[in-house]
């Protein structure tokens, strides 16, 4: 009995942390994803729009929501991979890895899913938006990660001046 207590308790903050990285993810797509996307669009560098209601297979949900899902997902991810770093690369380490992974998962991967041509062909300034955009989400979700557990008094997702994570 006391060792399934003590397996509970090992597990809680990695649940927790899991949770609070799916919404920070989340919530980083729709406020600095998609913003900077509009900014993007707006500037002529991409035909893309953002907050794009048309339903998306396989489940019909708004084209913006399945990818503020997976933004979740990738949320979930960095705040796992984020636990390992310090203070001084949580900021800028939340930055590059939504600038560098998501990006090539969409461009290696999900691109030629779609049919379209890897990376969008290579061509400027277009190849630029991938990471900018997730670059952006990156920062939001680091902020989210930082701000979320501190709001619900909870331990810390995000490293605090050279003290160790609760998790």
């Amino acid at each position: 009995m006391q060792q399934d207590a003590a397996q509970q308790h090992q597990h809680a903050p990695r649940a927790a942390r899991v949770a609070v990285g799916f919404m920070a993810g989340f919530i980083a797509t729709l406020i600095f994803h998609q913003p900077a996307l509009a900014v993007l669009h707006a500037v002529g560098m991409t035909p893309a729009t953002p907050y794009v209601l048309k339903p998306v297979p396989p489940l019909g949900v708004p084209q913006v929501i399945s990818l503020a899902f997976w933004g979740g997902v990738w949320g979930i991810i960095l705040a796992l991979i984020a636990a390992y770093w310090g203070p001084v690369l949580f900021w800028p380490g939340a930055i590059l890895f939504g600038a560098i992974f998501p990006t090539l998962v969409a461009w290696f991967v999900v691109f030629p899913l779609k049919g379209i041509p890897v990376a969008g062909g290579f061509h400027f300034p277009g190849i630029l938006v991938g990471p900018i955009v997730n670059g952006m989400w990156g920062l939001g979700s680091a902020l989210f990660l930082f701000w979320l557990p501190r709001a619900a008094g909870a331990p810390q997702i995000a490293p605090d001046r050279g003290r160790r994570s609760a998790f």
